[in-house]
């Protein structure tokens, strides 16, 4: 029945997604003589977590009883003080966990403190899933780089615009409200210059429902995002410009001026130091980018081995034309052998489109969902 009882604790964190960064998802389940007695999820970052919820729930009920919890209880005082805490207060009698805190704060230390007051322990149950769930938060709080997230659009034949650069639409409308479902549960959208000169992109998530807008990246070394531009005009989220010390000092001013936030990043032949940039926006809490860029930002972003999962949307159309751009541009590489591959695909029609996705191989933050993913078993 664990099994059972924690596939219960994940589904209800997932009410969350998008919402609780940089805190990761977190669900828990409290049963009692064979009976649910209190259920909760975290939130928001800041708010009670999901033991607090349940044990609220449960009330009485929840002495001498089990609680299925998909991430281990915390054992330090943060914005919300500590669950073990509470649990042990509470008299829980036994404590199954999906995964430990990958969070160096915990790291194991709230399932000691547990063990210590007499509480039975169980972990591992479902770790994998666990650890799935909390990709973004693992790759986060591990490495203090955000999960980079690679979309693309492009036709059958592998064009992301025509010849002469027009490019709307390529996919059909199902497939865009999925993109704006993807941006609603992401930190960060970003773009590189090339993209706003030629499209004016709002770069927000437009949804029947509404959503969370996430905050705008803009690459662009030389500061020539026009102040019209809606991503410095509408104010609809926060816009972040990525520039260089190649700058006029009078445009960053003026960006600055009307509310955008510029950063100097450091010059690299390629264009701006662009782990660098990643390092400042996870130190600013930013968990995850989704990557929305022309051919040479997604170029860079995987050269510079930034991007943990892609999202490939294809349409049933063919472009053609030898100079249409393809989703990724560059130098390339020298053979095929050497191609960047993708693990744990997934294909999913979506309208008259199709989306492919899947993890980079072999990279940092996959290593690390791995690792994450074993913690209890064996």
């Amino acid at each position: 029945m664990d099994e059972y009882y924690m596939r219960q604790a994940l589904a209800i964190s997932e009410y969350a997604t998008g919402r609780t960064s940089p805190n990761p998802l977190v669900g828990a389940v409290i049963v009692k003589d064979g009976r649910i007695v209190g259920q909760g999820w975290h939130r928001q970052a800041g708010t009670p977590h999901a033991e607090i919820h349940a044990l609220t729930q449960a009330g009485d009920l929840a002495k001498d009883a089990t609680i299925y919890v998909t991430l281990e209880p915390c054992s330090h005082h943060g914005r919300t003080g500590p669950c073990a805490d509470a649990l042990i207060a509470a008299g829980i009698k036994k404590t199954v966990v999906a995964m430990t805190d990958p969070n160096p704060l915990v790291a194991g230390n709230g399932l000691k403190k547990l063990k210590a007051a007499g509480i039975e322990v169980v972990e591992g149950v479902l770790a994998a899933e666990a650890a799935k769930q909390n990709e973004v938060f693992i790759k986060w709080i591990s490495t203090g780089l955000p999960f980079g997230i690679l979309k693309t659009a492009m036709s059958l034949d592998g064009k992301i615009a025509a010849y002469t650069g027009h490019s709307q639409w390529i996919t059909g409308p199902a497939a865009r409200e999925q993109v704006h479902k993807l941006r609603d549960t992401h930190d960060a959208i970003l773009v590189g210059i090339g993209t706003v000169l030629a499209d004016n992109p709002q770069l927000t998530a437009r949804l029947p429902q509404g959503g969370k807008n996430p905050v705008r990246i803009i690459i662009d070394s030389l500061a020539r995002t026009p102040l019209t531009a809606n991503v410095v005009a509408d104010k609809e989220a926060p816009t972040i410009i990525a520039v260089s010390q190649a700058a006029p000092v009078e445009r960053i001013a003026a960006l600055r001026n009307r509310g955008v936030e510029v950063l100097e990043i450091d010059s690299m032949q390629s264009g701006i130091n662009l782990r660098q940039l990643f390092t400042v926006l996870g130190e600013r809490r930013i968990s995850s980018i989704f990557i929305e860029g022309g051919t040479r930002i997604n170029a860079a972003v995987l050269n510079a081995n930034l991007i943990d999962k892609v999202y490939a949307f294809i349409a049933p159309k063919i472009i053609g034309g030898q100079t249409a751009p393809s989703p990724v541009g560059g130098e390339g590489i020298p053979s095929v052998d050497q191609a960047i591959s993708l693990e744990d695909v997934t294909t999913k029609n979506i309208g008259n489109d199709m989306l492919i996705s899947g993890y980079i191989t072999r990279r940092e933050g996959r290593d690390v969902y791995r690792t994450c993913g074993r913690i209890g078993k064996g």
